[in-house]
């Protein structure tokens, strides 16, 4: 990085709380090219590629309901001249994935296109909208093309393949490599940074330990710049302790990826380094990891007689994963005593969703908040919200996080349009992201949120947002206490750095880190024959 400027990949999302104990089961290739890209990626990617000049520029106080990245004001700026952004309002959710319906429309507008040939009829674009000018100019340009002759797929989310695609071909330099996202399937957008005067600590120290280490170390042969570097690099950051922000090398930011989406194989348990110990925060369900009899806030000591102490996390979680169907003994302290597990490894699926009805009452089950739940969430709730269900019972146990995004979408359910889910405070900057759709359940509808001491991170921002506005009676256990925020800043060489930059708040200013989200009805887990707290909850809404 000679330059005094580097760009890196930022992703704008609340992080799951932990590392899953798994390996990566597909292609790397396979996942970048099915990823899907949000609206502020591709306004950066698309005003990038089509050369347009970008000037940073503040945007005018109030313009847009929520608050647009700083480092992405200057490309809302360029947008806003081109007339590109009329179609979604003043509320643009930049970290919302872009149709390819307003993908064609914005870069339309960018382009100052208008449609030349007759009106093509596609029965899921509406006549005379701004999408319909964009779809027009776009297939007459060649640039997408229908998914049918009277289906064109606008309502489809964009994928990194196709906005890759467009851009190369709108452009007219279809042979320049373009990185989409480098991310799989999580929002992100690109931030410069600068250089700052601060110098990286005891730099000259450093400098001379490795030129003498290249010089007069006997063994020079054995000296391996890449891992040398980082290991330091490992060193750094750790250094800050804490257990949420970690460097990793390129195959664990791989596998890091696995959290959002993905089939995965391993012993299936959400884990993270806590008071400097791997902890678990939530087994998956149904995995190897609970059918062992793993559980929440077991501290893993050893792997297969082996001691995990001073190991970084992800040395640790690299002993614990392995290929499915090996055999791998944890030594788990529980309750101040030392016991041993064995846990077969298996291929795991990693479900978000599960939606049942018990006695008119709907039950929802989130495993996580990835994908899946920000997308598919909110017309399953619709699907629910016809039957009538008389009362909502919001399962969030063993639910580790993820996505902030999907929190939000999970509130909107239950919440008025513009409802606050969760004050996000960083270095010098506050504010507060809201609902922005209406309620899929009747307002009036009772409802109950279930959590346990594995309900963590972005579980926590649903039952306090939910708790506050006093919407649902929260029953179970005290949450696991998680109220920061961490961002993936990815390097071009495939590593990463998970690093907490801000911490959430309740929409009341109630603190969760370190504290939890308290139940208003407390129920202890039952010995496993009767699932007492979902009883609970089913009996207070009958």
């Amino acid at each position: 990085m000679s330059s005094n400027r580097f760009v890196h990949q930022l992703s704008l999302f609340l992080l799951l709380i932990s590392i899953p104990l798994t390996s990566f089961g597909a292609s790397a290739a396979a996942s970048a090219e099915g990823a899907t890209i949000n609206r502020g990626e591709f306004l950066r990617l698309a005003i990038t590629e089509l050369a347009l000049p970008v000037t940073p520029k503040a945007l005018p106080t109030g313009a847009y309901t929520r608050a647009i990245p700083k480092a992405l004001q200057p490309y809302v700026s360029v947008a806003e001249k081109q007339s590109a952004l009329t179609l979604f309002g003043k509320n643009l959710i930049l970290s919302k994935s872009i149709t390819r319906g307003e993908a064609a429309a914005v870069l339309a507008s960018l382009l100052h296109l208008e449609p030349m040939g007759s009106k093509m009829a596609f029965s899921d674009v509406k006549s005379g909208s701004a999408i319909e000018r964009g779809v027009r100019s776009a297939v007459e340009k060649g640039w997408m093309k229908p998914v049918r002759s009277n289906l064109f797929g606008a309502d489809r989310t964009l994928t990194s393949k196709e906005a890759k695609s467009m851009l190369q071909k709108a452009s007219g330099r279809q042979n320049t490599e373009i990185d989409p996202t480098a991310q799989t399937k999580v929002p992100s957008v690109t931030v410069k940074y600068t250089t700052t005067t601060k110098d990286i600590p005891e730099s000259a120290l450093l400098r001379t330990l490795w030129q003498l280490l290249n010089q007069q170390y006997l063994y020079t042969d054995k000296i391996n710049d890449k891992d040398a570097g980082y290991k330091a690099a490992e060193a750094l950051v750790n250094s800050v302790g804490d257990p949420y922000t970690v460097f990793m090398r390129p195959v664990d930011a791989k596998q890091f990826q696995t959290q959002i989406d993905g089939q995965v194989s391993g012993i299936g348990a959400q884990v993270e380094y806590h008071d400097n110990a791997l902890t678990v925060i939530s087994p998956i369900s149904g995995s190897p990891s609970q059918k062992a009899g793993v559980k929440p806030s077991d501290i893993i000591i050893k792997v297969d007689g082996v001691s995990l102490a001073g190991m970084t996390l992800v040395e640790a979680v690299d002993k614990v994963r392995g290929p499915k169907g090996t055999t791998v003994t944890l030594t788990i302290m529980r309750d101040g005593n030392q016991i041993e597990i064995k846990v077969t490894r298996d291929t795991v699926k990693l479900p978000e969703i599960d939606i049942s009805m018990q006695d008119g009452i709907g039950v929802v089950r989130l495993v996580q908040f990835g994908q899946t739940t920000d997308t598919q969430l909110r017309s399953l709730m619709a699907d629910l919200s016809a039957k009538k269900p008389k009362g909502i019972v919001l399962d969030l146990r063993n639910n580790p996080g993820g996505l902030l995004h999907a929190a939000e979408i999970t509130v909107s359910n239950f919440l008025p349009e513009g409802s606050a889910v969760a004050i996000i405070k960083s270095k010098g900057q506050e504010f507060t992201e809201v609902t922005s759709d209406k309620p899929t359940i009747d307002v009036d509808t009772p409802m109950v949120v279930l959590m346990n001491k594995g309900s963590a991170s972005a579980s926590e921002i649903v039952a306090g947002a939910l708790q506050d506005h006093k919407r649902a009676t929260i029953i179970g256990e005290l949450s696991f206490g998680k109220g920061t925020v961490q961002q993936i800043i990815e390097f071009k060489d495939g590593s990463s750095v998970k690093m907490t930059i801000a911490e959430w708040l309740t929409p009341k200013g109630r603190v969760i880190n370190k504290t939890g989200v308290t139940p208003d009805i407390p129920v202890v887990a039952g010995d496993g024959t009767r699932d007492e707290q979902l009883l609970k909850a089913l009996d207070l809404l009958r």
